[in-house]
């Protein structure tokens, strides 16, 4: 799954161009020509490590998981378990 999301990534990179003057100049068969997977909505948020697509931290780039693993091993600079 992971490598098919970078996959899109690089379609949509590749096709932006194209796909926005389509669009601008209003020819929508042209547009549906176009590769599926070039559209930036079909991409999805994934954790960098596992590749895991449900509560994925923006900021950080991995899954809620993945990130308490690593923060709680230091792994993460500047985050630190708070406790008051």
């Amino acid at each position: 799954m992971k490598a098919r999301e970078v996959k899109r990534a690089r379609l949509v990179a590749k096709y932006a161009d194209k796909r926005a003057a389509l669009k601008a100049a209003g020819d929508y068969n042209a547009l549906q020509k176009l590769p599926k997977n070039s559209c930036k909505v079909r991409m999805r948020n994934r954790c960098k490590l596992t590749g895991r697509p449900r509560g994925y931290m923006r900021t950080f780039g991995l899954s809620r998981v993945t990130f308490r693993e690593m923060a709680n091993f230091g792994k993460i600079p500047g985050i630190t378990k708070s406790s008051w």
